[in-house]
Formats: C-alpha cells, structure tokens, sequence
C-alpha cells in the first residue's frame, strides 16, 4: 500500500475515535421559581392605618400647698374592704381625691382672724376720734395739724382692716387648697401620691381624663391629605371589641407635618358613652384615596415586579403558561399603582388569576422553560 493511502486511512480512523469518544453537551436544567395567582384587592380596604386612643381632655391636678398626705378618697376594692382610689376609677366633679394636713392652715385662718379683730377695733376708735375731731375743728376749737393726725391715724386704720382681711382671705383661700377636688366627671389616669407621703406645691397628685369621647390620633403621609376632610365620617375597630365599629368625625387635621416622620397627625373624634374605649388603646381605620374607594385592582408581591424589556423606565412581571413538566415564562409589560405593605397595585396589564412569577424572577429570561416549585 502507498504511503499517502496509509496516511489517508489513519486520519479517517483518528476522526472516527475521537467522534466516538465527544459526548453530546447536557441540556441546562430549568430555572427554578415560585409562582403565585394574581389576587384582587379593593384600595379603599388596603389603606389602613393604625391609631392610637386618647382622653378628649386630661388634666394634671397638682397641688397648691404643701404638707403630708392625711387622706385619699376610698373606693371599695375586690376583697370587699375599703382601698385608696387608683387608676381606672370613675370620679365625679368635685369628689374630694386627697387631702393634706389641714391644721397649720386652720392656724392660719385663726391668726388672720384675730388680727382682723384687732384692726377692726383699732378702726372703731379711729372712726371715733375722727368724728369727734370733725366736731371740735369745725367748731375751731382744734388746730388744722391735729385735724391731719386724726385723718391720717383713721385712714391708716382703714388699710389696716383691708389688709386684714385680705390675710384671712388668703389663709381661708390655702385651707381650701389642702383638699384635691376633680374638675371634672372623667376616670384616674394616674394616682402619684401615698398617705404620709409629703406634697409640695405644684406636685401632681392625679392625671384625670374626660373620656366620654375619645380621640384616635394617626398619620397620613402628604399624598393622602387631601383626601381626609374635617367633619368627614370615620370609623376605627379595635382587638378589644372584634366586629364592632365606633362611628366618629374628623375633627383635626394638623396644619405641617412633623419633623422626623413627615406625616400629618389626624385626629378622629369618637363618642365613647359606655367606656368601652380606653386610652392606650390601639384601633385601625381605613381612609379612602381617590377614585380607589370605588373598584378593585390586581395587586402582586413586590418581589414579582421587574423592569421592561422595551422601555427602559416601565415595569413588567412574568407570566406563567403551560403545566406539567415544561411551563414557560413570558415578560408582560405593566402599569403600577401605590405600594401597599410587601404589595404594589398593578393597575393595568394584568388580570386577577393569572400566574406571575414571584420567586426567581430576576433570574428567568423570557420564553424560558422554568421548573415551579412549592
């Protein structure tokens, strides 16, 4: 056999080894991802915020005087024997709450009432000598400077009766002061006194609060301020009472935004007749922005939402078709709404039911062939 025919057959057989040794390159496995249906939400429902429950009024009753705590107002507790009055009690206006040690006050009044005695009689005479020194100067038996010293002697009598009694007003006025009385028809937010304990001017001795109606106090951000009016109606619900709807007003709005939060502070007025609201309570309501108060949208988790293939600033989600083991993924462009929670409304480009991707997402490209997972 010639040289270049050997050649020739070696070359075929190398070719014919080396095709029978190649394998053929393993088909990538399926993404995997997670799906969900897409669900319909009514936005009036989704705005929902939460508030917190507040007295109408509340007062901070301090103390005028000071002195040591003789009596707190008994109220009768759980084992039948008498207690001291505490927080959640109801208290009428003017119930007696405490009581101070009254005695160097009843001193007082007593000192004042002497001295007022005293000026009195000092006045008496004064207003004799003055009448009768009226008589002799008329008469000219009395020289114009010994005239000025009755005058003098019977005004300085006459002060000394006003100050008098203005001492005793005031000494009767702090005897008032050593007992505490309500202002108001309201229930004990706070008791911060204890029999013996020492009072001291201006010391707060009780924190009382009107709560026949209450006020559920919350925040809205700035996009929905206008769509929260004063003396609109608004209902709030609460943990306590489940199903139950207290019906209230819009009552404040606040005119800037606080600082940290940049939220409005909103407050609702609610009736509260039976007391069934309680400060420190937490309650919800919902306000309804626009035209979201009157239909339903799709909404999808934010997890599902992509960005367009074929504008640059649009929106997408991918689709789900097909069943069994070679469902596809196809781009669907989307508009979207508000961001509500982990959600965002979906406001045009998807229906309620259909299938979007919300696991895997950013990893799937359009016509892939994915493998869905629980």
């Amino acid at each position: 056999m010639r040289p270049s025919l050997i050649l020739a057959a070696a070359a075929l057989a190398g070719l014919s080894l080396g095709a029978c040794d190649r394998k053929e390159p393993e088909a990538a496995a399926p993404t995997p991802v997670r799906v969900q249906k897409v669900a319909s939400r009514d936005l009036a429902s989704a705005l929902r915020y939460t508030a917190n429950i507040e007295p109408d009024r509340s007062v901070n009753l301090a103390f005028q005087v000071s002195g040591y705590v003789t009596s707190i107002l008994q109220r009768p507790g759980a084992d039948g024997k008498p207690r001291d009055v505490q927080s959640g009690d109801v208290v009428t206006r003017g119930t007696v709450l405490a009581v101070v040690d009254e005695q160097p006050y009843r001193d007082k009044v007593e000192g004042a009432t002497a001295q007022l005695g005293e000026a009195n009689a000092a006045l008496a005479k004064a207003a004799g000598d003055y009448k009768r020194a009226t008589i002799l100067y008329k008469q000219q038996s009395m020289t114009a400077p010994e005239y000025d010293s009755y005058i003098k002697e019977y005004q300085t009598a006459q002060s000394a009766v006003a100050g008098a009694k203005a001492q005793l007003n005031a000494a009767d006025l702090d005897l008032q002061y050593c007992k505490l009385t309500a202002p108001l028809n309201g229930v004990i937010l706070q008791r911060n006194i204890e029999v013996g304990g020492l009072a001291a001017p201006g010391a707060v001795g009780f924190v009382i609060a009107d709560v026949s109606q209450v006020k559920a106090v919350f925040g809205v951000p700035a996009v929905v301020l206008g769509d929260v009016k004063q003396g609109s109606p608004m209902a709030i619900a609460t943990e306590s009472e489940p199903g139950r709807r207290f019906e209230g007003k819009v009552t404040a709005i606040a005119a800037s935004a606080d600082s940290s939060t940049r939220v409005f502070q909103v407050e609702v007025t609610v009736p509260n007749a039976d007391g069934r609201l309680k400060p420190g309570m937490i309650a919800s309501l919902a306000v309804a922005q626009g035209q979201a108060a009157t239909g339903a949208v799709a909404v999808v988790p934010m997890a599902a939402i992509v960005r367009s293939h074929s504008d640059p600033k649009g929106y997408a989600v991918y689709l789900v078709s097909g069943a069994g083991d070679t469902p596809k993924v196809h781009l669907q462009d989307v508009q979207v709404g508000r961001i509500l929670g982990d959600t965002i409304a979906v406001t045009g480009g998807l229906k309620a039911g259909a299938e979007v991707v919300v696991y895997g997402a950013t990893l799937v490209h359009d016509g892939e062939t994915v493998r869905v997972i629980p």
